[in-house]
């Protein structure tokens, strides 16, 4: 390695570079500098090896004695170990073999249409200094992320300017992935963000620039709605309700409400005779995935989509058996 530069410059370089790609990189990114400045502490005069990536990984700020916490960090490192070997093509690039594979995504809580009624119901009759806004706030940010599949961080950064109710769609500016993308809405949607804009502005001053969900107490009046604390109203809703969990996470979250529209439009998909692998791009581009194969796991990773993928494979062998004769 060229010792002119220190390793923290060339992750630097990597990260500007990626980013200029478009790559947000915010968790990676703090695992590549935390690597470098490590590396550059130890003062090495020689190729990096995985041994010593390792002993990074060991060092978690946590301290959590966890092979599958060290395991993602290295995982972090991959990319810009591949990036590192134009400089010395000697670096060593980890593989999943040192402290096994990381943990695989946990099956999601798919909800039932009743049970997004009885959210919807129950999120209605909060109460709030200002009556009725605190209930459709919640009410209509629960059920935009039922009916197109949004991030809660999405529905959140809405502003009213985003939101046009004549064309029907919603834009959505720099996503997880730092894209945008709009989202064409059902004309139930539209009519349910329109009765929800007509009772907010009646209450408070709106600009383009103004969160379309907004806070409802005190000083929080008419400014975005806080993260924490949506998650905060969510969970006392989940206990109140007293869902039954049928999902590996500790039990139904905001975000699986997001998974059930993806769910529950391949279902539908598939209940109407259409191809899924042709509607699958489409449905990717609408919910904001990086990659198509995020959308193609749902039909190995749900199990009410378990049966899709096992006609799927039926098929794909009873072509090659007449393929074969």
């Amino acid at each position: 390695m060229n010792t002119a530069i220190t390793m923290e410059t060339h992750a630097e370089n990597y990260l500007r570079e990626r980013r200029r790609l478009g790559f947000g990189l915010r968790t990676p990114g703090y695992s590549i500098l935390s690597f470098a400045r490590y590396i550059d502490r130890l003062n090495l005069q020689e190729p990096l090896t995985v041994e010593m990536m390792a002993g990074w990984a060991r060092q978690d700020q946590g301290h959590a004695n966890n092979p599958s916490t060290w395991a993602r960090r290295l995982k972090h490192l991959r990319s810009f170990c591949r990036y590192l070997q134009q400089f010395d093509p000697r670096t060593e690039i980890p593989d999943d073999g040192i402290f096994g594979r990381t943990g695989q995504r946990l099956t999601p809580h798919i909800y039932s249409e009743q049970e997004i009624i009885d959210l919807l119901a129950a999120a209605h009759h909060l109460t709030s200094f200002i009556p009725g806004l605190r209930g459709a706030t919640y009410e209509t940010l629960f059920g935009l992320i039922a009916s197109t599949g949004l991030r809660i961080s999405e529905a959140l950064h809405l502003l009213d300017g985003d939101v046009d109710l004549k064309a029907g769609t919603l834009t959505i500016r720099q996503t997880k992935f730092a894209k945008s993308r709009c989202v064409p809405l059902h004309p139930s949607t539209v009519e349910a963000l329109k009765q929800y804009r007509l009772l907010r502005n009646g209450i408070i001053e709106v600009t383009s620039d103004t969160p379309f969900f907004v806070g409802s107490r005190g000083r929080r009046l008419g400014q975005a709605l806080n993260l924490r604390q949506v998650h905060r109203v969510f969970n006392s809703l989940r206990d109140q309700l007293g869902w039954v969990n049928r999902g590996a996470h500790q039990g139904p979250r905001i975000h699986d409400l997001r998974h059930t529209f993806v769910v529950r439009r391949l279902l539908l998909w598939q209940a109407q005779g259409l191809d899924v692998d042709q509607q699958m791009l489409a449905l990717s581009t609408y919910v904001g995935h990086a990659m198509i194969t995020n959308t193609y796991w749902y039909l190995t990773g749900i199990p009410e989509l378990m049966t899709v993928a096992a006609d799927k494979f039926e098929a794909f062998t009873q072509a090659a058996e007449v393929r074969h004769d």
